[in-house]
């Protein structure tokens, strides 16, 4: 019985959409059904059309779906990697999240598995903020979060985050920072089967 993951992902330069690439990757190889969906960007185009390296990043994410309450309907599990904001998660993400409201009153979100990955531009701009933020949504919506907590050596290899793997901006995705990403996802496919059996 195959999990269906919907990997979410909101990225401005294209941290967060190499980590959901990367997440997904490893989700399919342990067996996931996997749907790779960006998180429509909100910001006025303007904006994005006055820094170069963010148009390129909306252009290239652009032939993936947008996703939609449909897709967390759809899913048996769910994975999110979104940059912090101040300490929170992008306004972008929030919006999205504010959608799910009547997913969330017919109980269509809840007993799913559910993680979260983040990035910043330094590793401690509010990275773990980001992630707890997050996590607290998904009690409210009675998910079940699965942290990658200290399961695996390959998270001590990238500074030991349990809550969900971080990111810093302009890093390299060294084989150390795809080890700890793939096992997040994999260990969400897992428990996510665990529930569903």
């Amino acid at each position: 019985m195959s999990v269906k993951l919907a990997i979410l992902f909101y990225s401005t330069y294209g941290t967060n959409h190499q980590m959901a690439t990367i997440a997904a990757e490893a989700a399919r190889a342990a067996g996931a059904e996997v749907k790779l969906l960006r998180i429509a960007e909100t910001a006025p185009d303007s904006v994005v059309n006055s820094q170069d390296a963010w148009k390129a990043q909306v252009e290239k994410a652009a032939a993936i779906p947008v996703a939609t309450p449909e897709d967390m309907e759809w899913a048996d599990a769910y994975l999110f990697s979104a940059p912090t904001r101040f300490g929170a998660a992008p306004s972008q993400l929030r919006a999205f999240i504010d959608t799910l409201g009547g997913q969330w009153f017919n109980g269509k979100l809840a007993n799913k598995a559910v993680s979260a990955m983040t990035s910043a531009q330094n590793p401690h701009g509010g990275q773990e903020a980001t992630i707890l933020g997050l996590y607290t949504t998904f009690m409210h919506w009675g998910s079940v979060i699965v942290a990658p907590g200290y399961t695996d050596q390959a998270l001590f290899a990238t500074g030991g985050n349990p809550y969900g793997y971080s990111h810093t901006q302009g890093a390299d995705f060294d084989d150390k920072a795809k080890a700890s990403i793939g096992h997040q996802a994999r260990r969400t496919v897992e428990i996510a089967a665990k529930l569903k059996a």
